[in-house]
């Protein structure tokens, strides 16, 4: 193999890490930007980042909210300037070679609920990430799972 067809080669495979490091900010920064405005309960901003067709999956088996249903339910605890706070402690982002959806992980903490992971999809649209699918859970220690497993069947009698 001649140098410029290597060289080629290793300039391509340092752009697409550069364009992979590039998105991974870029959602990160709009996972940022979403809890920090739940925290600020400012609606338009928090709201700004989902997708229309964007779904908020609480911890609640009854909690699947689309955007419109989410924002009917969030804009009298906005409006009351009660938002809710989760700090990131550790984020996980994966995206395909295609950049136009990524998958993500992280480790939250809230003083109402404490450890906390938060999952979900997001979608490019034009040049912005945003909020296709937010899923909120408690996680539970498996060495309490079977009794959490069991108040949950006692309460669904």
């Amino acid at each position: 193999m001649n140098l410029k067809i290597i060289t080629l080669i290793v300039g391509s495979l340092l752009l697409e890490l550069v364009a992979a490091a590039n998105e991974t900010d870029s959602v990160n920064d709009v996972l940022d930007q979403f809890h920090q405005a739940a925290a600020e309960a400012d609606f338009e901003t928090y709201f700004s980042l989902f997708t229309d067709d964007g779904v908020f999956i609480g911890t609640d088996a009854s909690e699947r909210w689309t955007v419109d249903e989410f924002k009917a339910y969030a804009k009298p605890h906005f409006d009351a300037g009660k938002g809710w706070t989760f700090t990131p402690k550790n984020r996980h982002i994966n995206h395909p070679k295609n950049f136009d959806h990524a998958s993500f992980d992280e480790l939250l903490t809230s003083k109402a609920y404490g450890l906390c992971r938060g999952t979900g999809v997001v979608r490019k649209v034009g040049d912005q990430w945003k909020i296709e699918q937010y899923h909120l859970t408690i996680p539970i220690p498996n060495e309490q799972a079977s009794a959490v497993v069991e108040l949950i069947k006692a309460q669904s009698k």
